[in-house]
């Protein structure tokens, strides 16, 4: 008996870490999956993200469901996931997301316990380079802005036109322009591990091309495709 219960216990133990690894490739999927209906969901609804910004956006960034405590002084971080459009230039169609963390302080920015959604445009090439190989320092190593919103607004401002970055959030059904300056952007390659099955890091999932589109993905990469499906930025912005 004793020794069918020690048996009993070195299995269970045995089986605990490829269980909790189960559990943590299954919490990235869901991420990659939330991302995708954040998406939905935003895309259709009037007050959105203007159309001529997304369709000049070379990368698209979305955080989904960041609580209090998770963001801001003291920071954790959020987590979510990236697509880039395909091609040397940024002219192909949407490729596979790489999986994406937020961090840093916040002084004034309060999320009042509500679960927030973040989605951020990257607007030229080299902010898409910078953000895919190393973290990088929103508004310090990359200008940063609010962006503006709804299908006529006005999307050619002087700080639109300058910023690399332009950040949107989602809260108790609002919608707005957030500025995220302080925080840090980075790849979550240990993410990207869990959701692809082995080691491959930001550059190589979005510039190289080296993994397809996973399942989880798919609602995410085939509504960019479907709303933005040609990048229409100036062609000397993407030299």
């Amino acid at each position: 008996m004793r020794k069918t219960i020690s048996m009993f216990v070195t299995l269970l133990l045995a089986a605990i870490p490829a269980l909790a690894a189960q559990d943590t490739d299954s919490k990235e999927t869901e991420r990659l999956e939330s991302a995708g209906a954040v998406l939905e969901e935003i895309l259709n609804v009037p007050d959105n993200i203007p159309q001529d910004l997304l369709d000049k956006a070379e990368c698209v960034v979305i955080f989904p469901s960041v609580i209090k405590g998770a963001f801001g002084i003291g920071g954790s971080y959020g987590r979510g996931a990236m697509a880039c459009r395909s091609g040397q230039s940024f002219t192909g169609p949407w490729g596979a997301p790489t999986m994406m963390a937020l961090e840093g302080l916040s002084f004034g920015f309060q999320l009042g316990g509500q679960a927030t959604d973040f989605v951020l445009l990257i607007m030229n090439p080299r902010g898409a380079g910078a953000i895919l190989s190393s973290k990088v320092k929103l508004g310090a190593d990359m200008a940063a802005a609010a962006g503006p919103k709804g299908r006529n607004a006005q999307a050619n401002t002087d700080v639109t036109l300058r910023a690399e970055i332009l950040s949107y959030s989602r809260s108790r059904g609002l919608f707005a322009g957030i500025s995220l300056e302080g925080s840090t952007l980075r790849p979550d390659n240990n993410a990207n591990e869990k959701i692809y099955g082995k080691k491959v890091t930001a550059t190589q999932v979005v510039r190289q091309g080296a993994v397809p589109v996973p399942s989880s993905g798919q609602k995410m990469i085939s509504l960019l495709n479907q709303h933005s499906g040609k990048n229409l930025s100036d062609s000397n912005s993407l030299k």
